[in-house]
């Protein structure tokens, strides 16, 4: 890849130029940006909604291209090996990304320059700075642009917040983050590049590095991911920005070690951590660690901690019980019903909510509205898990100034 910007639209031609101008009536038409898992999947339910229309697909791996395309109700789906073909069409409205996070920003950044509105799968960036830049491209070119965090679009999280800021658990001051497991990998030797693979263009802005099969489990490595710190993690801390109503962090530090997978791989996060983060009215916590359940689920998701009771919601299940000798309203607020003990379960299906925030963004399209989890969002809720990261790869304390929107140990 000779210039990673190179031939994106064209010599001269602006933004402006290039914007598509869709009507509340108009199908909107889509170009799929990775034919991965996630991105081969979304397409198979964006195209089930009646005003939009999958044009074009692209990935790196033209076996995986190939395979996503062929599944698809949609035909003919034009496939391209580079996102910057798709990124020429002036027929395109719009892009969804689900890329390695390591090319959110930049795509995000492209597409916008482009013209183009963008569904962007979660987390918005592997890195502080180039997230930043995605935030403020967006906003000034005025793209309607939606992360994939789509808990938002999901009816009993949408409960769980009103009950949360109805202040039925009183002053929250902790909040739990649980997701069990790790994406660590053992280090490998490089092997050769697997035929119609395009490992130039995968590994795009980050550093370079000969190919090994366990590069392709990218999500495991700091270059083109965070490991589950940052892939799961920024959902669960996500729901903690929603319900508190709250951007930066004050502070983050971390303690982690490699100790499931030896020798340590230094590339990748470690296998067991601890982060700690301070806000400025309570703490917020998040670890890899579970005890062992015949129903994985059970255990994970998001805790919140108040004076009043407590709440733990995650994708099938949500349970709240009172706090023992203290069912009373804080600072003499009128007195509250008392908490009765509730919980209740469900089939983890994901799709509604998979379609709901697809149909959110389309609906914002039309209108020029604003998304449900717009590109600030998603900076907000994935901020604390980056500065992890930092902190685990520097044995550092970070605060965060908002002056300058830098991390600082």
């Amino acid at each position: 890849m000779s210039s990673r910007r190179s031939f994106l639209i064209g010599a001269g031609l602006t933004a402006a130029a290039s914007r598509s101008v869709v009507g509340a009536g108009d199908r909107i038409r889509l170009g799929f940006i990775g034919a991965g898992t996630r991105g081969s999947y979304m397409a198979t339910v964006a195209e089930d909604l009646d005003d939009c229309h999958i044009d074009a697909m692209c990935d790196v791996y033209k076996p995986t291209l190939e395979s996503a395309a062929a599944k698809l109700k949609t035909k003919p789906v034009e496939t391209y090996g580079d996102y910057r073909r798709i990124l020429d069409r002036k027929d395109i409205d719009a892009v969804y990304i689900a890329a390695p996070d390591h090319w959110h920003a930049q795509m995000i950044v492209e597409a916008s320059e482009a013209g183009k509105d963008i569904y962007c799968e979660k987390p918005l960036s592997n890195n502080i700075e180039a997230g930043w830049k995605a935030v403020e491209t967006a906003r000034r070119l005025k793209r309607v642009v939606q992360i994939g965090l789509q808990q938002r679009s999901w009816d009993h999280f949408q409960k769980c917040c009103e009950l949360v800021q109805s202040g039925m658990f009183g002053t929250i001051f902790h909040c739990q983050l649980h997701w069990q497991g790790y994406y660590t990998r053992a280090a490998e030797q490089p092997a050769p590049v697997p035929e119609g693979l395009d490992w130039e263009l995968f590994q795009g802005p980050a550093p370079r590095h000969p190919y090994s099969p366990s590069r392709r489990n990218w999500r495991a490595y700091y270059d083109y991911g965070g490991g589950i710190i940052t892939d799961q993690g920024v959902h669960i801390a996500d729901v903690v920005s929603w319900y508190m109503k709250t951007r930066a962090p004050i502070s983050v530090s971390a303690s982690a070690q490699y100790v499931q997978v030896l020798p340590p791989n230094l590339e990748c996060p470690p296998d067991s951590f601890q982060i700690s983060c301070q806000f400025e009215k309570f703490v917020m916590s998040y670890t890899n660690a579970y005890f062992p359940q015949t129903d994985y689920l059970s255990d994970q998701g998001n805790y919140f901690y108040g004076s009043r009771g407590a709440l733990h919601v995650n994708r099938q299940s949500y349970t709240y019980r009172p706090t023992p000798g203290r069912a009373g309203a804080a600072g003499g607020a009128a007195a509250l019903p008392p908490i009765e003990p509730f919980n209740t379960k469900f089939a983890y299906v994901g799709k509604p909510a998979d379609s709901a925030h697809i149909r959110n963004w389309l609906d914002c399209i039309k209108s020029r509205g604003t998304p449900r989890t717009d590109p600030e969002t998603g900076f907000y809720s994935t901020l604390p898990l980056l500065m992890g990261l930092l902190a685990i790869r520097n044995g550092k304390t970070y605060t965060w100034d908002e002056k300058t929107h830098t991390a600082k140990a």
